[in-house]
C-alpha cells in the first residue's frame, strides 16, 4: 500500500512539473528560444557554406520558426537561392525574404 501511495505522489509531482515551463523576458519558453537560435545558426551556416553565392551581407533572425532574411545580395537569383536554402532547415515554418538587390556600381547607403 505504501509503495502505491509513493508511486501516485511521484506521478502527481511529475505531471505538475511537466506543465511548468520557464519563460524568457520575451515571453518565449526556454525551449522555443533554443529552437529559434538553432534555426538561425543552421540557416546562417548554410548561407556561409554556399560557395557559389556571396551571402556575407545577409542577416538571419528567427521568431517562432519564422526566419527573416535581411541585407543585400547582388541578384534576384541570389535572393531566391538564399530563401530556398533557409526553407531547407528543419523547424522553419516560413521565410520572410527582405533581401535587397544591390544596384550595379552602388553600395548600400550611397545616395544616387
Amino acid at each position: 500500500m505504501l509503495n502505491m501511495s509513493v508511486g501516485v505522489v511521484c506521478l502527481v509531482v511529475m505531471l505538475s512539473l511537466g506543465g511548468c515551463q520557464s519563460t524568457t523576458g520575451n515571453g518565449k519558453t526556454s525551449a522555443e528560444t533554443i529552437a529559434d537560435s538553432t534555426i538561425t545558426a543552421t540557416v546562417q551556416s548554410k548561407l556561409t557554406a554556399d560557395r557559389v553565392s556571396n551571402f556575407s551581407r545577409v542577416d538571419v533572425d528567427t521568431e517562432s520558426g519564422v526566419v527573416s532574411l535581411s541585407g543585400v545580395v547582388q541578384s534576384a537569383e541570389q535572393r531566391t537561392h538564399a530563401e530556398a536554402l533557409a526553407r531547407q532547415v528543419r523547424g522553419v515554418t516560413k521565410v520572410q525574404n527582405n533581401l535587397q538587390i544591390q544596384q550595379q556600381g552602388t553600395r548600400p547607403g550611397d545616395a544616387s
